[in-house]
């Protein structure tokens, strides 16, 4: 029996969403998984619909977090079979009494935004309070374990284990016809899928598409997902002149989404760091690798460990719109991007459920 503890899952959309919610399927196929979830929108008939055995929580967060870990301790009272244990936050171990799982394998996960405080302060004392009561911390990256050591975790218990993939799924043709029809004769074909948050740097694409113009006189960019950003980019869109070479969707269905992925040149996300939220690792770059599409990333996160440079993509200064331009050109020469998109293909294989879920097994 495994027991996993989420704040975010299914039918929440999300990378920590697709994460949880690929793990909990991956060990389903090594023993019985029980999830302890919150609610989120829709959730009962997503519930209905998939094999896992999911018991979600509600209500005020302060009180869902006391009822939650209360309700995991009693479980593991009433179960002497227990395997492991998985906790994606270290808000989702914080209250969990430590005596409880001691003598059980016990995972916390990291992700570097969440982990970003300097020692000493207020929440990074928390922060090492709830993770030491873990024997296993999982690191999405090489990036996310410097900085958690950095910032006072213990080193000895880090682990790196990349996020799995489950892509690349079979795409209806119906989904495949309207993607070619939303592209239509446009190249380069360039993709974001992320929230719109300062973090990914939109407004620096927007300025590199207004520059690349001339260049490439039919480039289209497409931008899949919503956020806090949206009207300052609608608004640097409309300022910059650009027109139908700048797509935003902000909800998609997830077929039409992954048959724009397949349908694109490049993925584009040259993430900055801002205030504390920087990129961990980045599980879109292994989604789009999935089905052929070599990627651009940031060089200040842990996008060096979804992206091989001059292998599968490049590594730019997502900071200075310059790099970014001459790497989107560079991407390009001497049909760079098929050559990207190829050995991305075979990359990615290595991020597959099946490959990653062992990883955690040999710890167990």
């Amino acid at each position: 029996m495994f027991i996993i503890s989420t704040r975010s899952f299914p039918p929440e959309v999300g990378g920590m969403q697709n994460l949880m919610a690929g793990l909990a399927n991956a060990l389903m196929r090594h023993g019985p998984v029980k999830i302890f979830a919150d609610k989120s929108e829709n959730y009962q008939k997503y519930d209905e619909s998939i094999k896992l055995d999911i018991e979600r929580f509600g209500g005020i967060k302060l009180l869902r977090k006391y009822r939650k870990a209360n309700r995991i301790c009693e479980y593991i009272e009433d179960n002497n079979n227990i395997r492991s244990i998985f906790f994606d936050h270290w808000k989702s171990i914080e209250k969990i009494n430590s005596e409880k799982i001691k003598n059980i394998p016990t995972f916390c996960l990291i992700h570097s935004k969440e982990i970003n405080y300097h020692k000493g302060t207020g929440a990074n004392k928390r922060i090492l309070g709830a993770i030491n009561k873990a024997q296993y911390i999982v690191s999405n990256s090489n990036f996310t374990k410097n900085l958690a050591i950095n910032n006072g975790l213990p080193e000895q218990k880090i682990h790196i284990i990349h996020p799995g993939c489950n892509y690349p799924i079979k795409i209806e043709k119906s989904f495949q016809l309207k993607a070619e029809d939303i592209y239509a004769n446009s190249y380069p074909k360039i993709i974001t899928v992320s929230r719109l948050v300062k973090r990914k740097n939109h407004q620096n694409i927007l300025m590199c598409i207004k520059n690349l113009k001339s260049k490439f006189p039919k480039i289209k960019y497409i931008s899949i997902g919503d956020g806090e950003e949206e009207e300052k980019l609608i608004l640097l869109k409309k300022e910059l002149g650009l027109g139908e070479e700048v797509l935003f969707l902000k909800k998609v269905e997830e077929q039409l989404k992954l048959a724009l992925i397949k349908n694109s040149n490049l993925f584009l996300m040259p993430s900055i760091i801002h205030k504390n939220s920087v990129e961990g690792f980045g599980i879109t770059f292994i989604e789009a690798a999935s089905y052929g599409v070599g990627s651009i990333g940031g060089k200040d996160g842990g996008e060096g460990d979804a992206i091989k440079d001059k292998e599968t993509g490049l590594i730019c200064d997502g900071r200075d719109i310059n790099s970014i331009y001459e790497n989107i050109i560079k991407f390009f020469e001497n049909q760079n991007d098929k050559r990207y998109g190829l050995n991305a293909l075979q990359f990615s294989e290595r991020f597959k459920w099946s490959n990653i879920v062992k990883k955690y097994l040999n710890l167990i």
